[in-house]
């Protein structure tokens, strides 16, 4: 008999294994192909993506530095091919955390070192079986069956043991509505702060490496900035090809980094902890963090607002922003900006290309090359006037706090959602005090339909 995790069930529902639930739409579960199918020089820049471990986020895919194939390696591992519902897991380490596939995933790969959950059709609702996956029973119980003490294994066999509550199709689509909506939100929050982020990246670049407005002055350009801020720029570029005025230094000039320590003592358990896992890559916005309980070792703090960057390669691509104070990783380097004015400046800075390749150039050790704080500030560049600097951060600053402050809310989110979610799924609470929950966190509409989920 199939363990109980979630104890007695409304009328109704009843218990399989996740893989008789793939059996009933002639859905399955496999893994992604093996190392030998697909080697480290198959991947490419431009391609079809492949989702590696790394990419599996919370019930999402994270595209931020995925891998590539070309369609001709696609076609030939077309059986790895994920579709819109399947489920996707890690085959080691963090194998609780799971992917929901979306249409715009669709023909993607189950990478290397994943399990893809197929349903099939007619039976079983992907959306809400990708939230009951998430139950942290469910979660504690596939953590529990994974073979290994030090690295979690996680097989076909032993998910397809895990235990699965199945209510009607009707009620797995509420129950799926219900905590969507969260979902949804959360996405729209992301969402935002992409193209938030993509627009302080913009400006960057226009002012501090193309040198459009100096230029646009040289070409006798109308200006297409604000009066008092085009005013800032210089007229012209010097023999070294930088804005008049403008002088030559380094990071270290305009940051610094405290590089201080504290012991896992001086720290309390539900302070904030961010290790190179929680970081994605190409992305200032920092969603993912969690208690320092579990920490053994000195460690680095950092306050709100301060810029995290991983250092060993190859994460150089790992750099944000962090969205409250907390301790880090030694694995990471803070960031603080000299003077307010400086802020957006240092951020985009660090996080352009250019200073993640000079960081690889840079980099020591063989085995894990890294960099440093001392290597990192001594990173040239062409420093604007002061009044640049400000103006850029007085442009640019408040759309990170926005960033900070959708991060927030998100968190708020998921929170909320989690706390509902075992409660939908036991049966426990009522449609309509569901529906409330909704309203309350999101003030959003949501669908109404009479009975108990």
């Amino acid at each position: 008999m199939v363990e109980e995790l979630l104890g007695p069930l409304p009328v109704g529902w009843k218990y399989l294994t996740l893989g008789d639930a793939c059996s009933l739409g002639s859905g399955n579960i496999q893994t992604g192909p093996f190392g030998s199918q697909l080697h480290a020089s198959d991947y490419v820049s431009s391609g079809i993506p492949s989702i590696m471990p790394q990419n599996i986020g919370d019930n999402r895919v994270i595209e931020s530095g995925i891998a590539r194939i070309t369609q001709r390696d696609a076609e030939r591992l077309a059986r790895y091919r994920v579709q819109s519902g399947d489920i996707i897991y890690s085959r080691r380490g963090d194998v609780e955390r799971r992917a929901l596939i979306r249409e715009r995933e669709n023909g993607w790969l189950c990478g290397t070192g994943c399990l893809r959950v197929r349903f099939g059709s007619g039976f079983v609702v992907p959306e809400y079986a990708a939230f009951y996956l998430g139950h942290p029973r469910v979660r504690e119980w596939i953590v529990r069956h994974a073979h290994g003490a030090t690295m979690p294994n996680l097989n076909t066999s032993i998910l397809s043991a895990c235990p699965f509550v199945f209510p009607s199709a009707h009620e797995q689509r509420l129950i799926a509505s219900i905590l969507g909506a969260f979902d949804d939100k959360i996405d729209l929050n992301r969402r935002m702060n992409e193209t938030l982020e993509a627009m302080a990246r913009a400006i960057f670049k226009d002012w501090f490496v193309d040198f459009g407005p100096t230029r646009a002055k040289m070409e006798g350009r109308e200006p297409y900035l604000a009066r008092d801020i085009w005013d800032l720029f210089p007229n012209a570029l010097d023999a070294e090809a930088k804005p008049e005025g403008w002088t030559r230094g380094v990071l270290g000039d305009i940051a610094t980094s405290p590089r201080t320590g504290v012991q896992p003592s001086e720290v309390d358990p539900e302070t904030p902890y961010i290790g190179l896992e929680h970081m994605p890559r190409r992305c200032i916005a920092l969603y993912d963090w969690e208690g320092a309980g579990k920490v053994s070792s000195a460690k680095c703090p950092f306050g709100h607002g301060d810029f995290l960057f991983g250092k060993l390669r190859p994460y150089f691509h790992k750099v944000g922003v962090a969205a409250v104070d907390g301790i880090c990783s030694t694995d990471i380097v803070v960031v603080k900006p000299i003077e307010h004015a400086w802020r957006a400046f240092t951020i985009a800075c660090i996080s352009t290309d250019d200073f993640v390749s000079y960081t690889d150039r840079t980099s020591t050790g063989t085995k894990m090359p890294r960099t440093s704080w001392t290597a990192m500030a001594s990173y040239e560049l062409f420093q604007p006037t002061f009044g640049v600097a400000r103006a850029f951060d007085d442009f640019c600053w408040p759309l990170i706090e926005h960033i900070l402050s959708n991060i927030q809310e998100s968190r708020t989110l998921v929170q909320t959602r989690d706390l509902l979610l075992p409660k939908l799924m036991s049966g426990e609470i009522h449609l309509k005090a569901a529906e409330n929950a909704v309203e309350n966190a999101l003030c959003l509409p949501v669908l109404h339909d009479e009975g108990k989920v």
